[in-house]
Order: structure tokens, then C-alpha cells, then sequence
């Protein structure tokens, strides 16, 4: 499967947090997220393993009892249902992997 950035469409996910939809295999499925500084991805959890790269800008993170500062070029990965926050630490791009597939964001079917 190819995918053109460019052709995706855009979601709100959250004020400041705009979401496309890369694509999904049998296993997992990928997002790319668009963050102004500043905005939240509220205190959650969720069944499936997440790995993320910032591209640009940065996350001021909390998973589970850790906290962190990452930057462009820097990765995450979060196991399984442990609870997870981002905060935009300029004006952020992100990649997030999910396995097995997160079939479902609020109010977005992701597959």
C-alpha cells in the first residue's frame, strides 16, 4: 500500500491536534499527528503497544510514573495500558504505531 501525505484527509482529534490516517496492515496501524504548542493529548490508557517519533518540535510526556522532554529525533514506546499524556512543546509532527491495530480513536473508526 502507498499513501500520499498530501491526499490524506485531516480529523480534529483535540484543540490544536489535527490527525491523518497513514494506514493499517493485519497487525498494526499508523498516525500522523500535527500539534500546536502548547495542546494536549489528555491523560489516557489503551490496550494496544505504542511506539512514536517526534519529527518536529517536541512532547513534554508523562507514561505512567516517568516523565520526559523529547525532541525532534527522539522516540517513545508505551506498553499496554499504561497510562500516557502529551504536550506540545512548539509546533509538534508525530508518528505513532499501534499494535495490534487501535481500531478506534473518541469519535474517530480508524480502520
Amino acid at each position: 500500500m502507498f499513501c500520499y501525505h498530501k491526499e490524506l484527509p485531516t480529523h480534529d482529534f483535540a484543540e490544536g491536534v489535527v490527525l491523518k490516517i497513514l494506514g493499517h496492515g493485519e497487525n498494526m496501524n499508523v498516525l500522523h499527528w500535527d500539534m500546536e504548542d502548547g495542546s494536549i493529548v489528555a491523560w489516557h490508557s489503551h490496550p494496544e503497544e505504542q511506539f512514536g517519533y517526534c519529527i518536529t518540535g517536541g512532547f513534554n510526556m508523562k507514561v505512567g510514573d516517568k516523565t520526559a522532554e523529547l525532541h525532534a529525533g527522539d522516540c517513545y514506546f508505551i506498553p499496554p495500558n499504561v497510562p500516557h499524556e502529551f504536550t506540545a512543546v512548539g509546533k509538534t509532527e508525530a508518528i505513532d504505531v499501534f499494535n495490534p491495530m487501535k481500531p478506534s480513536l473518541p469519535g474517530l473508526d480508524l480502520i
